[in-house]
């Protein structure tokens, strides 16, 4: 349960929860925890992630997404730009607002991950196909 919840206490609770709702006996196997994890990924889409989600401008979900499709994490703030299709100055404000949502943060100047694990799996199952960005004229 620590691998699959990459160690975040709250998603440790939700699996712990449904481990021990499928489980028959103690100890609890393994497969207990494989039956699991399909229903707690859906329950953390619909009750933890999708409410982030739906308090984010189109743009930041772009963001996000293409943050996504780069892997796991850490990213450079340019190659986040890249995969948009835009330069990095033109995105700085969303990343801005991002920080300041809770969502994204930044260890190191440049750098940008996600603030909670298995984020970048939810936008890939969200938004399945990265769209870049198309700016509008001012």
């Amino acid at each position: 349960m620590v691998e699959v919840s990459h160690g975040y206490p709250y998603f440790l609770q939700e699996w712990g929860s449904e481990v021990w709702n499928i489980a028959e006996a103690s100890p609890i196997p393994l497969a207990a925890v494989e039956m699991a994890t399909p229903r707690v990924i859906a329950g953390l889409d619909a009750n933890f992630f999708k409410v982030r989600f739906d308090r984010l401008t189109p743009l930041e979900q772009k963001y996000l997404r293409a943050m996504a499709e780069l892997g796991a994490g850490p990213y450079k703030t340019g190659e986040i730009a890249a995969a948009l299709g835009v330069v990095a100055t033109r995105v700085a404000p969303t990343r801005a607002q991002l920080i300041r949502k809770g969502m994204v943060w930044s260890q190191r100047h440049g750098e940008t991950a996600f603030t909670v694990p298995l984020f970048d799996q939810f936008m890939k199952r969200q938004m399945p196909v990265l769209e870049t960005h198309q700016p509008r004229p001012r």
